[in-house]
């Protein structure tokens, strides 16, 4: 019956899969990683490669304080009780021993942290403005050897010319400070080295899944690509392999400890979608992988399989271009002389609102507008694109033709103008952006507080009294649609806190366990900090795999070691 025999089977190979991989390969665990794509990386590779997990040693080496009372006062405020108390406090004790974990495993697993990048909500109590985010530091793929063509490429090729998350923050400001300017240089060298001795640095998301490939890879670890799954295996309501293809051909996995899925969520599947999520919604509007089709849910559903958090994603506020590919709105949302308006040219939100609550936001304003306003406008002057990044160009750098070609950015010489090519009703957008530059003169947004928070401030210009207010006033101007992108959808089976996947009635599908977005969010609906996704993901990857390691041939919580026990 059986094609091949490990201990441990991972499916999927994004930061998640690693981390369970790793975990099992380094316990002596005989382990295989497969993946359904061609490349592996998943999700993780595209994206900002952050990781969030407050009070880490990259914290107390950079003289930052934290605790796990203060963060777990911050997830009682953000993520509140949509997830236990003892969800939360697993992922605050276990995501810091991962993190050692990894750093003891190999050279390679270096972060640094984010100073600055803010939590999400540092209002709130237990926030940080300084933030409690890490990055993994740039890494040269030179190094994956034969691994390195396997790898899935970034969303934009960048040329040679790699930006870290810190990097970007002041190379938007290279036209308006000395440290952008000498932030650049930075870059340059990295170029230069890329053109003459042909380096393939890498950052954020590239970065993260090279250094864990390399880890792997240096520990033996096996890896199937273009190998996706198709079934559970299940014998006596236990899940003891998977049934997957290989080659083309049917092949029967078996798994002696356990099967752990990280494989992500669901966003590529429109099926799925207009099943689970608001309407409207569109399969085009994500950022996620192709294979992102959520091939475990009905597999998991037939053994009764409990899911959490279904109607939501991990909103990305997106600009949609002319070949049909988003580009996710970070920083361009917080840059000055810039709104944001619904389709009758009204602001109804502060633009830098954290990305995951401004779609959210969208489909609340959806709901009031009757439908209409499923679609935003992003609309800013020349000076603002003069000054700074925006939708991946650089300072100054026009749109490309085919932007205006097949409408993807409207312009027009005067705001009246660009009102009737958006087709707002007539004055709509001239007072709002007139209300807008009163506002900006005073250096105070009185309809939603723009740039009084650190996280609103973290990229706006620091040159100004509000570093996200100027007026809008320097022809041309310039208008592109906003969707309600996501970078992946936060729902799936729900599962404890050894990545155990549970069915509806609390008891446990034996031998299953999850993490990542094909697990239901450890964050319940919430968006805590930059990295928030693949911190929790990493953990219980880690997590799956150590309980894996430690059961014998039970489930019965007296059979393992204490720290298994209830945390």
């Amino acid at each position: 019956m059986w094609d091949y025999e490990y201990d441990l089977v991972v499916v999927g190979s994004g930061a998640s899969g690693f981390s369970a991989a790793i975990t099992g390969n380094k316990e002596g665990l005989k382990t295989v990683l497969i993946e359904k794509e061609k490349h592996f990386g998943g999700a993780s590779s595209l994206s900002g490669g952050g990781i969030w997990i407050p009070n880490n040693r990259y914290f107390k080496e950079a003289g930052v304080k934290d605790s796990f009372e203060e963060a777990k006062t911050y997830l009682d405020s953000t993520v509140g009780n949509k997830i236990s108390d003892e969800m939360k406090e697993t992922y605050l004790r276990r995501g810091v021993e991962m993190l050692d974990y990894m750093h003891d495993t190999s050279e390679h697993m270096r972060f640094s942290y984010a100073k600055d990048y803010s939590d999400y909500y540092p209002h709130l109590e237990g926030g940080k403005g300084e933030g409690r985010s890490i990055e993994p530091l740039v890494f040269n793929l030179n190094k994956l050897g034969d691994w390195r063509e396997l790898m899935k490429p970034p969303a934009m090729d960048t040329k040679g010319f790699v930006m870290t998350g810190q990097d970007f923050r002041h190379v938007n400001m290279i036209t308006r400070t000395w440290k952008g300017k000498a932030r650049s240089l930075t870059l340059g060298w990295r170029l230069v080295n890329y053109l003459i001795f042909r380096t393939r640095y890498s950052s954020l998301g590239q970065a993260l899944i090279g250094r864990l490939a390399q880890t792997y890879k240096e520990l033996n670890g096996e890896l199937w690509l273009n190998s996706p799954f198709v079934d559970l295996i299940v014998e006596s309501e236990a899940v003891v392999g998977i049934k997957i293809m290989k080659d083309g051909q049917e092949t029967n996995v078996k798994a002696n400890k356990g099967v752990i899925f990280a494989s992500g969520g669901f966003s590529r599947k429109q099926e799925y979608r207009e099943k689970y999520l608001p309407a409207p919604t569109d399969k085009a509007w994500t950022s996620s992988p192709e294979g992102q089709t959520g091939d475990m849910l009905l597999p998991a559903l037939k053994l009764g399989a409990k899911l959490g958090f279904m109607d939501k994603v991990w909103g990305a506020p997106s600009v949609v271009d002319h070949t049909g590919a988003p580009f996710f709105l970070v920083a361009d949302r917080a840059i000055p002389s810039m709104i944001i308006t619904d389709q009758d040219g009204k602001r109804y939100i502060n633009e830098p609102t954290p990305y995951h609550e401004f779609v959210d936001k969208m489909y609340e304003h959806n709901e009031r507008t009757d439908g209409k306003a499923i679609h935003s406008w992003i609309i800013l002057d020349h000076k603002a694109k003069k000054r700074h990044l925006f939708v991946g160009l650089f300072p100054g750098q026009d749109f490309p033709k085919a932007f205006y070609e097949n409408d993807v950015v409207l312009k027009s010489d005067t705001i009246a103008g660009l009102e009737e090519k958006m087709n707002i009703p007539a004055g709509n957008l001239v007072q709002t952006v007139e209300r807008f530059n009163d506002f900006a003169k005073a250096g105070k947004d009185l309809d939603f507080n723009r740039g009084e928070t650190a996280h609103d401030r973290y990229y706006g210009d620091p040159t100004l009294d509000n570093p996200n207010l100027d007026d809008i006033s320097k022809a041309p101007f310039y208008a592109l649609k906003v969707y309600p992108g996501d970078i992946g959808t936060k729902g799936g089976v729900v599962i404890d806190k050894h990545a155990r996947v549970l069915k509806e009635d609390g008891t446990l599908i034996e031998g299953l366990y999850a993490c990542g977005n094909c697990s239901a969010a450890v964050m319940g609906e919430s968006y805590p900090g930059p990295g928030a996704t693949i911190g929790p993901g990493m953990t219980f990857g880690h997590i799956a795999a150590l309980y894996c390691k430690a059961k014998q041939g039970t489930l019965s919580e007296s059979s393992l070691p204490d720290e298994f026990a209830v945390i």
